[in-house]
């Protein structure tokens, strides 16, 4: 048997056995079916002390995470539809599912591997609007706007019609006619938007969210939020979504709020919120002063905690983990990051915005707002998504199908300009745009409910694409010989909480310790290294952060420098032909870790971050295929990764 083959059975017998992490979406029953309770209640008299065999049985934590994207467009999106996007909801669903389709740009395409969930995520501004205007409604066309982008997208110019579109509901300015809750056009597209999802959804398989963004995009400055639904289409088809332009919206999301709850009241279902790109909201994302024009108090905190328990920090417009700025210290902090200007280019970026915009900050900030109002606003878990405006979640960096239908495979989306504003003369390049991302759930089934309810603890993890599998916990009694065991998943839910979970009141004497593990994508590449984030609110009342490597790849050869350093695991690229090989790195890395600079008075939060080794970018792939010379500073390379929810420590 070869080493690859070998390599690839190790690999498997570690997905089935070594993490807990099986392929099965059930967990096994506790208890035989064929006994009754009285038989059962014989058996434990009989042998009392006895333990079960099996280390399988009665287990009840989740066993698997599912892979899926709960923010991507269709051509009911307005944007998407004047951008080319001729995919509806259904193909969007058919798509996730693992079936072979035709692009908007009329290419075969088709996932490597089906996804496990999907929410088609259209915006709730203007829903419809654009098979509307394109079946030639006469109040629309009858005014300047419609007339113009009509003859726009009917003349081949729809990347243009899409920016004008944007940069008008920014300020506002939407023509007569334009779809609104109450009106049919409205009205009909919500309910097939909630059909498709009823016809895809198929639990146990595949769980398709009904869902829609709801879009505050004031002066161009991005506060999107997805709002998904736990409950099937005979709750969801008694409301219509919260819009943004007045009379009927609002662009504050407090007001958001307010209709989650009323949703909750007059249904008795549940609906959470996920908000996503602060990196363009210049400095509007994670206010800590105001917010509209209101102080930031303890009802603020309370309310923004209890509907938005998770952030959407990687996806297609840009990480925002972390950005080198705020993180100096952090080597890894500058990746795929677009950090020029709000949402349409109209204002460019200052550095006073950016501690208000990335995930790291704000989770640092919400430590500094809990000690003042007793409770912590920012207190959320972490997930990808794709935010695609082309209803294909195809995010592999050799499988990237781009943003937009204009940015769909073809040798010009290497050259071609994405956004340029006429007036700031800021521009971002089609080879800007990231293949990002994936969100990572820990859920006990594949069903509507148990995903919906692993979102609301925060039991996630996103990841930039790659589907590898991440445990991450805390409690205060792990040992190094923990790493060991081959059941580390029993061990963890035992002895602490998971990702998204929290720990308070340390015992005397004790230090906070995590287990954590990562398995690399069956079908990616191998783990370079894992690291714990720490923030933390000082003596004086300051927020500071650390970085710590806590295992790596190849760690007979990587000791750390004598500038504190782990040296870099190397590359294997070949970017001229977009290949690698698995030669570095580890297929699996685990190990126990102990806080080293503790302190039982101060509040803190600790997350997980997983690095593989350099792999080939989608520029890459495309150079490559299309035999294109990237422009001077296209990015070709890229360490891909995920990052776990954090678990919160409470003095």
């Amino acid at each position: 048997m070869n080493k690859r083959v070998l390599s690839i059975t190790f690999l498997i017998i570690l997905m089935v056995a070594g993490l807990t992490l099986t392929a099965h979406a059930a967990d096994e029953a506790a208890t035989d079916p064929c006994l009754g309770t009285a038989d059962h209640d014989k058996l434990d008299k009989v042998f009392p002390s006895k333990p079960n065999y099996s280390p399988y049985a009665g287990r009840n934590f989740p066993t698997r995470p599912y892979f899926g994207d709960t923010h991507l467009h269709t051509s009911f999106s307005m944007d998407a539809g004047a951008f080319g996007a001729r995919l509806t909801p259904r193909d969007a669903y058919l798509f996730a599912k693992g079936k072979e389709i035709t692009s908007n740009t009329n290419q075969p395409v088709k996932l490597s591997r089906s996804l496990d969930f999907l929410v088609v995520a259209d915006h709730s501004d203007g829903m419809g609007f654009f098979p509307q205007l394109m079946g030639g409604d006469p109040e629309l066309l009858t005014t300047p706007q419609g007339r113009k982008w009509y003859d726009q997208i009917k003349g081949g110019q729809g990347a243009d019609a899409a920016l004008d579109i944007i940069m008008s509901f920014g300020l506002g300015k939407m023509p007569k006619g334009f779809p609104v809750p109450g009106t049919r056009a409205y009205r009909d597209a919500w309910q097939e938007t909630i059909k498709a999802a009823e016809e895809a959804n198929d639990p146990g398989r595949f769980t398709a969210f009904i869902g829609y963004e709801w879009t505050s995009n004031t002066a161009a400055n991005n506060l999107h939020r997805n709002i998904i639904f736990r409950d099937n289409a005979d709750k969801a088809s008694r409301v219509e979504p919260h819009t943004t332009l007045k009379p009927l919206g609002s662009d504050n999301p407090a007001d958001l709020w307010k209709w989650m709850s009323a949703y909750e009241e007059k249904t008795g279902g549940d609906v959470l919120a996920i908000a996503h790109n602060g990196n363009l909201s210049n400095g509007t994302m994670f206010p800590m002063v105001e917010a509209f024009g209101k102080k930031i108090d303890r009802e603020y905190a309370v309310t923004r905690a209890k509907w938005e328990r998770l952030y959407e920090m990687t996806q297609t417009k840009g990480t925002g983990e972390a950005h080198p700025y705020l993180s100096p210290n952090d080597e890894f902090a500058d990746f795929e990051i677009w950090d020029k200007c709000n949402l349409d280019g109209s204002m460019a970026k200052t550095k006073d915005m950016l501690k208000f915009e990335y995930a790291r900050e704000a989770l640092k900030n919400g430590l500094y707002l809990e000690s003042k109002l007793s409770v912590n606003p920012y207190k959320f878990g972490m997930i990808g998504s794709s935010d695609a405006h082309n209803g294909l979640a195809a995010m592999e960096e050799e499988n990237f199908f781009g943003k937009t239908a204009p940015q769909e495979p073809s040798p010009e989306r290497m050259t071609k300009t994405f956004i340029k504003h006429s007036k700031t003369g800021v521009t971002i390049m089609d080879w800007e745009v990231s293949a990002s991302g994936y969100a990572a759930v820990w859920a006990t089934e594949n069903t509507r409910e148990a995903i919906f309810d692993a979102m609301q603890r925060r039991e996630t993890y996103a990841t930039t694409g790659p589907r590898m599998f991440v445990r991450f916990f805390g409690g205060w009694d792990f040992e190094p010989n923990d790493a060991h065991n081959r059941l580390p998943a029993a061990i963890g839910y035992s002895k602490g909480v998971p990702m998204g979970g929290d720990l308070s009141a340390a015992p005397a004497g004790k230090v906070p310790t995590f287990l954590v593990a990562a398995l690399k994508d069956p079908i990616g590449a191998n783990l370079d290294r894992i690291q714990i984030i720490k923030g933390w609110l000082d003596a004086r009342g300051d927020v500071q952060e650390k970085i710590y490597d806590v295992v790596w790849g190849d760690a007979d050869n990587r000791k750390f420098g004598a500038d504190g350093k782990l040296p870099s695991v190397g590359s294997t690229v070949d970017a001229e032909n977009a290949t690698w090989t698995n030669t570095i790195g580890n297929p699996e890395l685990i190990t126990v870790w102990k806080d080293p600079d503790f302190d039982a008075k101060q509040r803190a939060f600790y997350y997980a971050r997983v690095l593989e080794i350099p792999t080939p970018r989608w520029t890459a792939y495309d150079a490559k295929r299309f035999g294109f010379k990237p422009l001077p500073g296209t990015t070709m390379t890229l360490q891909e990764r995920a990052y776990t929810s954090p678990i919160w420590y409470t003095p």
